[in-house]
């Protein structure tokens, strides 16, 4: 545990304060916060960022897929630059942590080096990336994939809840999506990226330590599982002559943890739609989410064929049949060693008691580990709780990552 004997340079009570304001935008009455990615709450939230990052003293603009970029100039601009940032977009019913701590501190780091007058040969920049979370239309990292290079046009036509296509909505904000490909960049303008996170987990707690630096993080695979039987009467249809696709569904989704288990892995239903979805009915249709992650590729792999191995299992023995349709998906990123190692010496510089480990949540990192060498700051969260009102990272613990971030930036903005 670290003594904290350096002056801090990031300005915490300033930090804090922005963590609450953006976290009052899409916030419920009783503290869950919903900002799906380009609805009022998130735009709103966005104009937020422009205007801290223009009271920061950083040049401020906007790319194609809605990537805000707030830019603080080195003294070599001709050199590639070095990239932090996050995503302001949740889940629903959110906390006020998960991705906007990221941006927040990192606008805070560049404001505190203008401020302090450090000395920086690179060009420093700051992103807010559109829609990391994928919750509104099914596909996420969709603002740093177009940074990458890795836009498909295909996705502009997925839809929302309310049947908003990914297009309309940026149409609605001022987007226009037979762009979006322009936002790519090229590996060689990004020197490094590092970005700042709460942990989402409780390794940190457990070792009674502030801030982790992720090795690796997992790879992930998104299914959508659509299992159709046959819709009948609850009370006419003996039980020996169904077609019930929630029973197939529910075998499924047991099959699902025992796989995860087997695998060392983690995998999780997140959604589950019945159709017709009536008290009296017997379920035709049910159709379900499954987020797989682990840290070997391969055994992703193995993974996504044994779930729908699973699913199609119960053609003959239930009569119901499968879709199984893979909706997104990431390889495993190992964190540069580079950035591990900057990483290090500033959290000595910060006086900040840090550990290794690997990351389990993914991060617009992924996508721009195609782009540079990336790594990630990680900090305690309370009890490791995420995805949730209850998310909380203290005022310390936020504000002592951002002081290892800015000495990162600093590092790898001055270093070969």
């Amino acid at each position: 545990m670290s003594n904290r004997n350096h002056h801090p340079i990031i300005d915490e009570a300033r930090l804090w304060r922005t963590i609450e304001e953006l976290g009052s935008i899409g916030m419920d009455a009783s503290g869950g916060v919903t900002r799906l990615s380009l609805s009022s709450s998130e735009l709103q939230g966005r104009a937020y960022i422009k205007q801290l990052m223009r009271e920061a003293g950083l040049d401020v603009s906007e790319d194609a897929a809605g990537n805000i970029i707030g830019r603080l100039h080195g003294e070599r601009p001709q050199e590639a630059v070095v990239m932090t940032g996050s995503h302001i977009d949740t889940v629903i019913h959110a906390g006020r942590f998960d991705g906007a701590l990221g941006v927040l501190g990192g606008i805070e780091a560049l404001r505190a080096i203008k401020e302090h007058g450090m000395s920086h040969a690179r060009t420093l920049e700051v992103v807010c990336f559109t829609d990391e979370e994928g919750v509104r239309f099914g596909v996420g990292y969709l603002g740093s994939r177009a940074m990458a290079g890795d836009w498909k046009p295909e996705w502009l036509s997925e839809t929302d809840a309310e049947g908003i296509t990914l297009a309309e909505a940026m149409k609605a904000a001022g987007l226009q999506p037979e762009k979006v490909h322009s936002a790519a960049r090229s590996g060689s303008d990004i020197h490094a990226y590092v970005e700042l996170h709460i942990e989402q987990g409780r390794v940190l707690e457990h070792h009674q330590l502030p801030v982790g630096i992720a090795s690796a993080l997992f790879g992930h695979r998104w299914l959508e599982i659509s299992l159709k039987g046959q819709a009948d009467h609850a009370g006419t249809t003996p039980m020996p002559l169904r077609h019930d696709a929630l029973s197939a569904a529910a075998e499924t989704i047991m099959a699902v943890e025992r796989i995860a288990l087997e695998h060392g892995g983690v995998a999780t239903v997140g959604t589950l739609r019945m159709v017709p979805g009536a008290i009296n009915v017997i379920a035709g249709e049910v159709i379900f989410s499954v987020d797989l992650r682990h840290e070997d590729a391969s055994i992703l792999d193995a993974m996504a064929l044994k779930i729908e191995q699973a699913a199609f299992s119960h053609k003959d023995s239930r009569g119901v049949s499968a879709t199984v349709r893979v909706t997104d998906g990431d390889e495993p990123v190992t964190a540069s060693g580079m950035v591990m190692e900057a990483i290090e010496g500033a959290s000595g510089i910060a006086d900040v008691g840090a550990m290794s480990m690997v990351c389990g949540a993914g991060h617009d990192a992924v996508a721009i580990n195609a782009l540079t060498g990336i790594g990630l700051i990680l900090i305690r969260s309370r009890e490791g709780i995420s995805h949730h009102p209850a998310e909380w990272s203290s005022p310390e613990d936020c504000a002592a990552g951002a002081e290892v971030l800015l000495h990162t930036l600093v590092a790898l903005a001055n270093g070969q």
